[in-house]
């Protein structure tokens, strides 16, 4: 009886009942991030002299692992042993608006999954039962494929992104001296670009279950798809081969998925059709 008093409270709301329960799940999102983004801000040492600064450095992660596997399969040219550049603030208030800047960036990351489920909590009451159903668990697989792909980012894109373009030179004479900010703005966008890319499973899925797009049509236009994500990997990643060729590849493993993803509702939607078929049969 509850329940259904409080589906029909939320059915009652008027435009500014809604703008009201909006701004209220806008404050706790925004607090969220703000929350995580002082945390972030006060550690100063780890965010930005372990985590930000991290690919720059030729202890990274990644680049051991390189060398690790260089030395497996005898193939030195795989070890990074050497990034030669050097980090600079040329501007009076560089360090600290790139502090500022970046803690941000890190709060959101983290509290991303929160704000999600702040989103999600706003627009679930608008669904219908059905709809509720087939989108659940839609909080945790968003949030999954964001941090798998920040995560994909940053310990992969970045650092050979970082790599190449630090031993990529015109002349052995020009000196590789970056700006903070161009630093922490490659960075940042192959990081988020990353993240945004790896919904794709989520964006075909709920576009398959609207009916809008079909296993058949992405097949059909499965040539074009790879032309397209070429493209935008091409505009969101440094100017080099590799890089883009490092974001396309697993979004093109992505859209096979969604494809799969596609197909499996397809084949649940004619099942619940046979079995509505069945138990109510036209009469002639």
């Amino acid at each position: 009886m509850a329940l259904d008093q409080i589906q029909e409270e939320e059915e009652g709301m008027s435009f500014l009942d809604h703008l009201e329960a909006l701004r209220f799940h806008l404050l706790r999102s925004v607090a969220a991030i703000l929350v995580f983004s002082v945390i972030a801000f006060l550690a100063k040492s780890v965010v930005f002299g372990i985590i930000i600064l991290g690919p720059s450095k030729i202890d990274f992660f990644t680049y051991r692992i390189l060398c690790d596997v260089a030395n497996w399969l005898n193939v030195p040219a795989l070890c990074i042993e050497e990034l030669p550049f050097t980090i600079q603030s040329r501007q009076m208030t560089g360090q600290f608006s790139m502090h500022m800047t970046s803690s941000f960036i890190v709060g959101f990351i983290v509290a991303f999954p929160y704000v999600f489920w702040e989103f999600w909590r706003f627009i679930s009451p608008g669904l219908y039962d059905r709809e509720k159903n087939a989108a659940s668990g839609a909080v945790f697989f968003v949030s999954a494929l964001f941090l798998l792909g920040a995560a994909f980012g940053y310990y992969v894109l970045a650092p050979l992104s970082i790599n190449f373009l630090a031993n990529y030179q015109l002349d052995p004479t020009i000196l590789n001296e970056f700006d903070i900010t161009s630093y922490v703005t490659t960075l940042v966008m192959l990081v988020l670009a990353s993240a945004i890319m790896f919904q794709l499973p989520v964006v075909i899925y709920f576009l398959s279950m609207s009916g809008l797009v079909t296993s058949k049509m992405l097949k059909a236009y499965r040539k074009h798809s790879i032309v397209v994500i070429l493209i935008v990997s091409a505009i969101i990643t440094p100017p080099d081969v590799i890089s883009q060729l490092l974001i396309a590849m697993p979004i093109l493993v992505l859209y096979e998925i969604g494809i799969s993803i596609a197909k499996r509702l397809e084949k649940k939607r004619a099942l619940a059709e046979a079995e509505y078929q069945k138990n109510h049969p036209t009469e002639e």
